[in-house]
């Protein structure tokens, strides 16, 4: 069957956040929508799915961005959604070793710990400040053409003390950035960035940039919220949005190829026959996807194989076990390299959320960082080395989690679990990458364009990354310059 549209239709393969987010914005400005998704839920890496009587969330767990101001309290302003939410006095727990840590609006915790980070912390909040201000602007980085680079020096600071802060963490990493106040020595201290920054830039701080640091370390600071139904309820809130404005969002349908014609997508066919034409497009996916089904979009650029993929475990808790427990727990061991089950992330759904689990119960999803190469050399070996190597990490996770939560392994109801294989199955992300890109260069990062003038990327692969937050944020610009292509196409007709 052949779907055929007027002038302004716009087609978006992904029914995740970033996908979602640039739909809403773009169909509550009269465009017509059409999201067509794989999954038969919408969010993607920000899902909440239900097995064993118990919803969990698939990955992304905690709510940011819901402070006032922030991105996700513009977005539902904007689209008139008002999210099922609730602030969490604590943003999460760090437990390393002996170390435990709250990490709230204050950081009292980290401060009493260690006093000589004041005047580093002092520095991050400025520069927090002023990108979360350059943000709601609309920053448009990296700027892709001369329109760009003229809106974001309007938008500098003209204060020198800041252009001199922004212009000494730009060119530095986070380790530099620590190095200037004395704290690249403190192996606790830095255990403890490092951490940080792995579960919101996908690296730590001798490569991540610092400007991208200052942003990251600021999420606890701003606040994290807890979603009634769980984090897949901003997806469904996002679909109704779009629903509601005319548009559709349309199940089960997996994009398998893509047709251009004289440099612009034309019409993009699902797996079981349908074509739908369009005059833009939005990509949900990674590059690597996108490449898989349309080569002639892709920039040439290599996928990088230095992301990263998550190893889950979901679990149905007694809740007995868990009630001197937070909502959000970050245990890390005190050596070795961070991901790989030496540091996992355990979200615990509240105890009076009656959609997440049974009375008397809890839903927990902890992920751990992973690279995805060997599993796919496990399952290349067969199911038993497939199958070994989960119930392994599977272990380790669990040891984990008994210094935090003695006699958790007692307690299980139900249990599940997902590897990178999982996620390249349900997400269609090649090879199971999962959190975007690695933030490093300011220069690397990723703008939404695509070879193809009429197709643009949404999603954690598009600056400014991974997060509610960040996706948000970046699905901004893409839907900004999906108007301005078809302005300026109304304009040539």
């Amino acid at each position: 069957m052949q779907h055929t549209y007027h002038e302004g239709r716009i087609v978006i393969v992904g029914a995740g956040i970033g996908g979602l987010s640039a739909g809403a914005l773009l169909a509550q400005k009269g465009l017509d929508i059409t999201v067509l998704e794989s999954h038969s839920l919408p969010g993607g890496c920000a899902s909440t799915f239900s097995r064993s009587g118990f919803r969990f969330d698939a990955g992304a767990t905690v709510g940011c961005g819901f402070h006032r101001h922030g991105p996700l309290d513009r977005l539902g302003r904007e689209l008139g959604i008002t999210w099922p939410t609730m602030p969490s006095p604590v943003a999460w727990e760090y437990q390393c070793g002996e170390l435990s840590l709250q990490l709230d609006h204050m950081r009292e915790d980290i401060l009493a710990r260690f006093p000589g980070s004041a005047p580093f912390w002092d520095e991050q909040e400025e520069a927090a400040a002023i990108l979360w201000a350059l943000a709601k602007k609309g920053l448009a980085w990296p700027p892709a053409t001369a329109g760009d680079i003229g809106k974001l020096l309007g938008m500098m600071p003209k204060k020198v003390s800041t252009l001199t802060l922004l212009g000494k963490l730009a060119g530095n990493t986070v380790r530099q950035w620590l190095g200037r106040h004395d704290l690249d020595t403190d192996s606790e201290f830095v255990r403890f960035i490092d951490a940080q920054l792995l579960i919101s830039l996908q690296t730590t701080s001798s490569a991540a940039n610092a400007l991208f640091g200052a942003i990251a370390l600021d999420l606890p600071v701003r606040g994290t919220h807890r979603i009634t139904g769980g984090i897949g309820t901003v997806a469904k809130e996002l679909a109704g949005s779009i629903e509601k404005n005319g548009g559709q969002v349309l199940y089960g349908k997996e994009v398998v190829t893509i047709e251009t014609h004289k440099g612009k997508a034309r019409a993009v066919t699902t797996a079981d026959g349908e074509r739908f034409e369009a005059d833009a497009f939005i990509c949900n996916l990674t590059p690597a996807s996108l490449a898989a089904i349309c080569p002639e979009a892709t920039s040439g650029r290599k996928s990088n194989k230095s992301g990263w993929s998550a190893f889950m475990l979901y679990l149905g808790l007694e809740e007995r076990v868990c009630e001197k427990s937070g909502c959000h727990l970050q245990l890390v061991r005190p050596a070795g390299t961070l991901g790989e089950c030496s540091s996992i992330f355990a979200s615990i759904s509240p105890s009076d959320d009656s959609l997440r689990a049974p009375e008397g119960r809890r839903a927990m999803t902890v992920s751990t960082h992973t690279r995805p190469g060997h599993w796919w050399q496990a399952m290349k070996q067969g199911r038993d080395a497939y199958d070994a190597l989960r119930k392994g990490y599977r272990e380790d996770i669990l040891s984990l989690l008994e210094h935090a939560i003695p006699g958790i392994g007692n307690h299980i109801v139900a249990e599940h679990d997902a590897t990178p294989v999982s996620w390249e199955r349900w997400t269609g992300r090649k090879e199971g990458f999962v959190g975007g890109t690695p933030q490093t260069g300011l220069w690397g990062a990723r703008g939404p364009r695509t070879k193809l003038a009429n197709l643009f990327l949404s999603g954690d692969s598009v600056f400014p990354g991974q997060s509610l937050p960040g996706v948000t944020t970046g699905s901004r610009r893409t839907a900004d310059m999906v108007e301005l292509y078809l302005h300026r196409l109304q304009g040539k007709q």
